[in-house]
């Protein structure tokens, strides 16, 4: 907001409208709302409403004044009750934090206001009102105030994204090829490949898949189409409901994915910056003791953190983090994690010729909308408006308990 373009562009014509207010006010002491033992005056209704028509500020019409200030009294009596006092030099930083809003100085920014009509005390006393209120929310609320790993994935990975979004119904068979087996895998691939029914494609699946989903007959969830890897999506768009994909050739195994449904949804298509995910290998490839291993790993971790004290006393080289561009992940990664939200896991990939179970593990996602944005700065936000929360329980706790006469 360029506070002091609004203030240039909207002056004579703010002062016009309060001019008009003015000369139909035959007392501009007289009170228009009572909060027990304390008054609005309509002096003050005039200026408050004449202030946030210069910031071009949201609820600036009369009434919505009169309600506002009506809950500064009630701010201030609990400011007060709690005794909390704000030092010259903490308000003097909120003064200059909000002019610095319009790139001015307090001073520059005052002068701005004088000449428009609002006094300087109208500036103070809304800045004193919200930080003397922040602070008594702070105190009472802070410490219950709890953020969690899982709610700063979902933040980052939120968006504001424009356009309709896709969504897909999709099977899927990844079939193990070994270098001594890939001829044979191959193969089986080309004649699964040729699969128009749904139930053929399953009974494959079944038969052969090495994924999760093989006792459900290799049938996956609807899956945005931006999860997706970049490489297969338009893959996938080519096929008709049926149809199913060439063999797609991944580290030691070999993908197919039959398209079962395609729609448009209501909400907008998300693009993701980056991927955060994390790889655990556990030797012994698919045999039952190195899933039982990745089965007592998914016991024990909630997070991607948490796999730091699994491979505690390891060699390095067991566990990888990477944050990657979606474009930049492997193929035979990127189809898994198209399958997870944070915190999950999949142990349908192998490496080293299968000799190696890949336990993967989603982190998290980050919007391109959330590019530049820090896990710091999203707890902050996630803290504000959590704390938002609990004050607007207590403003409506405060109103109830309160004798409040319209005049």
């Amino acid at each position: 907001m360029k506070i002091s373009a609004v203030i240039r562009g909207l002056a004579a014509a703010c002062v016009i409208a309060v001019t008009g207010q003015m000369a139909q006010a035959q007392n501009l002491f007289a009170p228009v709302a009572r909060v027990d033992d304390a008054v609005v005056t309509e002096f003050e209704v005039q200026e408050r409403q004449r202030f946030l028509q210069l910031l071009n500020a949201p609820d600036a019409d009369r009434e919505s004044v009169i309600e506002t200030l009506i809950d500064d009294r009630l701010r201030n009596r609990a400011v007060a009750q709690a005794g909390i006092e704000l030092t010259s030099e903490g308000l003097q930083s909120g003064l200059e934090d909000f002019a610095s809003r319009a790139n001015l100085s307090v001073e520059e920014f005052s002068q701005a206001l004088e000449q428009s009509g609002v006094s300087r005390e109208t500036f103070r006393d809304f800045v004193a009102n919200s930080l003397g209120w922040r602070e008594l929310v702070r105190g009472l609320y802070l410490n219950r105030v709890q953020i969690g790993q899982d709610e700063i994935n979902r933040a980052l990975a939120d968006t504001a994204a424009s356009g309709s979004g896709i969504r897909v119904l999709l099977s899927e068979i990844i079939i193990p090829a070994p270098p001594q087996n890939r001829a044979r895998v191959n193969a089986l691939a080309d004649r699964i490949s040729q699969s128009r029914s749904e139930a053929e494609f399953s009974g494959y699946a079944r038969q052969y898949s090495a994924t999760a989903s093989r006792g459900r007959g290799g049938r996956m969830p609807w899956t945005p189409l931006e999860n997706l890897p970049p490489q297969l999506r338009p893959l996938i768009l080519a096929l008709a409901p049926g149809e199913v994909t060439s063999p797609l050739p991944i580290p030691n195994a070999v993908a197919l994915f039959q398209l079962r449904g395609i729609e448009e949804t209501g909400t907008p298509a998300k693009t993701y910056a980056e991927i955060e995910y994390a790889t655990y290998y556990i030797p012994g490839g698919r045999s039952e003791a190195a899933l039982a291993t990745a089965a007592r790993v998914r016991d024990n971790v909630d997070v991607c953190d948490d796999l730091y004290g699994i491979a505690k006393g390891q060699p390095e080289e067991v566990l990888e983090r990477a944050t990657r561009k979606p474009g930049e992940i492997p193929q035979d990664i990127a189809i898994e994690l198209a399958k997870l939200d944070a915190g999950e896991s999949s142990v349908a990939l192998t490496r080293n010729n299968g000799e190696t179970l890949v336990f993967l593990m989603l982190c998290g996602r980050k919007a391109e909308a959330n590019a530049e944005a820090t896990r710091e700065e999203v707890v902050n936000a996630l803290r504000q408006r959590k704390l938002q929360g609990y004050a607007d329980v207590l403003m409506t706790q405060l109103r109830a308990n309160a004798r409040i006469i319209r005049q």
